[in-house]
């Protein structure tokens, strides 16, 4: 039989044979964690390698793309120059010519009337159109690099005070027509003020220009502010306040295949024989709304109008 005290030291000894094991089991345990840490640093690390070589990627894309942009603006710059030496030669150089062709042309016309046959009258009726039609030409093209080289000079104006300008230019034209422009107060808006204004007199222009012989022309223009939360056109900047302006009428319209086309360089949608012009008009208007960081659309129908929707923000940035 075993005394007290050998039964004591026995149960000591399972005592300290349990906290051995469980010591044991401790350091198995925090030996299989520091495995996994040590896997998951490994991990990291290679992550962090990645990262790197990426970002070294990433700055090497980003220094080529910022030469990108410096060759192309001088490239820009030389663009400029370039088309205002072309604006100097077209104001100068063509201009005179066709002056003096259409001064000659209604000359002989006047003074020669009598010698000439029906068919030589028709003929210098033609040049007498065709000059013209050059020098209209000409002078649109002017317009249009002027949009484009212009100094941009921002203030905050009423467009419902330059839609009044416009419409007092124009109304010989309406009148002609009877036409009707409607509008109400319209917006407040940072914009370059002498391109607005031929922004809203070519869209005025162009409406009474195909409208339909039958109907006289109403055109109506509105204007709100919106956001990308608030508007259906998914191409506007969010958190940015736009004025949307309206610009439609009850004219010929047009196909809507035409949407995009309708604002490209010499595009015309119409026959040259019923409807003058240089197809160059909504071009400009196109390029006025850029140049204020601005989108232009147009919707219509055949024989059911057309609308131009204009977004343009309140504020420039």
């Amino acid at each position: 039989m075993l005394g007290m005290e050998d039964e004591n030291s026995y149960a000591k000894l399972i005592i300290a044979y349990k906290e051995l094991a469980y010591q044991n089991e401790e350091k198995e345990k925090r030996a299989a964690e520091l495995l996994i840490a040590n896997k998951e640093l490994a991990f990291q690390n290679e992550e962090k390698e990645k990262r790197a070589a990426e970002l070294v990627i990433a700055n090497k894309e980003l220094a080529f793309q910022n030469q990108e942009k410096e060759k192309r603006a001088i490239e820009l710059m030389i663009a400029n120059k370039e088309l205002e030496s072309f604006t100097f030669i077209s104001n100068h150089d063509l201009q005179e010519p066709l002056r003096k062709i259409q001064t000659f042309s209604k000359r002989i016309l006047m003074e020669e009337s009598e010698d000439l046959s029906e068919r030589a009258s028709y003929y210098f009726e033609r040049i007498q159109h065709s000059a013209s039609h050059m020098q209209t030409l000409i002078n649109d093209l002017l317009d249009y690099s002027r949009m484009t080289a212009a100094e941009r000079k921002f203030e905050f104006s009423d467009l419902s005070k330059i839609v009044k300008e416009v419409v007092s230019a124009l109304q010989d034209e309406l009148q002609k027509k009877e036409a009707i422009v409607e509008f109400g107060k319209l917006s407040e808006v940072n914009i370059i003020p002498f391109q607005f204004r031929q922004l809203m007199q070519t869209l005025i222009t162009n409406s009474l220009k195909f409208s339909k012989t039958e109907l006289p022309p109403h055109i109506i223009i509105k204007s709100e502010k919106v956001t990308s939360e608030t508007s259906r056109d998914k191409a506007l900047r969010r958190k940015v306040d736009y004025c949307h302006i309206t610009v439609s009428d009850n004219g010929l319209g047009f196909d809507p295949k035409y949407k995009d086309k309708i604002f490209d360089i010499f595009q015309r949608l119409h026959d040259k024989e019923n409807y003058e012009g240089t197809g160059i008009g909504l071009t400009i208007a196109r390029k006025i709304v850029e140049n204020h960081q601005g989108i232009i659309t147009a919707s219509g129908e055949i024989g059911k109008g057309s609308t131009f929707n204009i977004f343009i923000p309140i504020q420039q940035f």
